[in-house]
């Protein structure tokens, strides 16, 4: 298949070509870190609460800091912000790996380097959102960027909890830690090698900050689909994506289970993961992701709620593939559309409210399901999470024809419907 066939396209961009191998490997070891740090974190503490707590650290400051960021991106140079964040992001990897492999890591430690990591991607994470357009320079290839955009994520997810298994078993958490640190020097190279035009977009008359901030937010407000999409994006990082959290529970208590299982569940859920966003990538349209939100919300709730009642690995494989599955395309076709229908000058500022929907909830959920875990139990918290998120999908799907009356005059605009006869005459 060629790179100008239809899952692929985006790749006959040179700048996305750079940019998609160079995030593919550093991703690889991102996924090393996440697990390693999950397990370190339970074997040092063995709290369900703490595994909480960190995950909340790293990611509040998204939630509190992410909409101010969002200002300065649609004002900032979107390649050199990222430039940036990904050198910022190595340095704390390598003091994870140096602290670790000394021995002379604590759980303060891995907080404060969490919150650190917090501090990078809130502004990393928007502005990522916000370049892919671009690297592309092509709306009609947005979509399938995003799509592959997620594909990198997963197969990462694929790859990097398996060795991460392996290593932490030989080597310890700080091989892991120490290989993600090596693995952003290759999308450093490939942010270097790209060739940008010069944008037109940063010598818009700038307000004062807090103006444009409320800008942004009104808009985001009183455009219904995307207040609804957030929404929905916000439900599932708060109830659903905190399942990773518990994982260590659920495999060494309920499962009897050691590192290794970690590594492998974490690697079905990016397969699940992968197999969806696949499928997103070879669609030729925007048209009727609606729906896709809503059915994958509802893949992702059941999906979780039967995983949290197995008590057999191979029981609970099938369904946590399920659950990446739902999740990913859930994330990745809200992208999409926010994408496709938001005002250009207003970039910035949406995609770091998705980023306060989706990874700025999580803190709470996390916080949340380690303070409901440790009452009720992990399983019993995954399952009333999965209720949530079906239940969810459920007030989505009503809401669509509404929804459609507002976008569908954007995209006949943009010429993905057709012109009314009456635009026609």
């Amino acid at each position: 298949m060629s790179i100008s066939s239809s899952f692929g396209r985006a790749l006959k961009h040179r700048n996305y070509r750079l940019y998609f191998t160079g995030q593919s490997i550093s991703l690889i070891g991102t996924w090393l870190t996440r697990v390693a740090t999950s397990w370190l974190v339970y074997r040092l503490t063995k709290s369900a609460f703490l595994l909480g707590f960190v995950s909340f650290a790293g990611q509040i400051p998204m939630f509190l800091f992410a909409s101010i960021a969002g200002v300065w991106i649609d004002r900032w140079n979107r390649h050199r912000i990222l430039i940036i964040t990904q050198i910022l992001a190595m340095i704390q990897s390598a003091l994870l790996a140096i602290f670790t492999i000394s021995g002379k890591i604590t759980i303060v430690d891995v907080i404060v380097l969490s919150i650190f990591q917090g501090f990078i991607n809130t502004f990393d994470m928007p502005t990522r959102q916000a370049f892919v357009i671009e690297m592309v320079e092509s709306r009609e290839d947005l979509p399938n960027a995003i799509a592959l955009n997620s594909s990198m994520v997963n197969m990462a997810r694929l790859i990097g909890p398996s060795f991460a298994g392996i290593l932490i078993a030989t080597t310890g958490e700080g091989g892991c830690f120490a290989i993600d640190a090596l693995s952003y020097i290759a999308v450093i190279a490939s942010l270097f090698m790209m060739r940008l035009k010069p944008s037109t977009g940063k010598e818009r008359e700038r307000k004062l900050m807090w103006r444009e901030l409320a800008d942004g937010f009104r808009y985001a407000i009183n455009f219904r689909p995307v207040l609804i999409i957030l929404t929905m994006l916000g439900l599932v990082s708060f109830m659903g994506l905190p399942y990773m959290v518990l994982l260590p529970v659920i495999v060494s208590k309920q499962l009897h289970q050691g590192a290794a299982l970690l590594g492998y569940l974490t690697a079905v859920a990016g397969l699940g993961a992968l197999v969806g966003v696949l499928y997103l990538a070879s669609r030729k349209s925007v048209l009727g992701l609606g729906r896709v939100i809503s059915y994958s919300t509802a893949i992702l709730g059941v999906g979780l709620m039967c995983f949290s009642l197995s008590h057999w690995p191979l029981v609970s494989t099938f369904f946590v593939f399920f659950t990446g599955l739902g999740l990913m395309v859930q994330l990745a076709a809200g992208n999409t559309i926010l994408q496709t229908i938001v005002e250009e000058d207003k970039r910035g500022r949406v995609m770091s409210l998705y980023t306060m929907a989706v990874a700025g909830m999580v803190p709470f959920g996390s916080l949340f399901s380690g303070v409901v875990a440790k009452y009720l139990g992990a399983p019993a918290t995954l399952f009333i999470g999965g209720f949530s998120c079906a239940v969810g999908a459920f007030v989505f799907y009503r809401l669509l024809p509404s929804l459609g009356q507002k976008i569908r005059p954007i995209y006949r605009e943009l010429g993905i419907l057709p012109p009314l006869e009456s635009e026609l005459n």
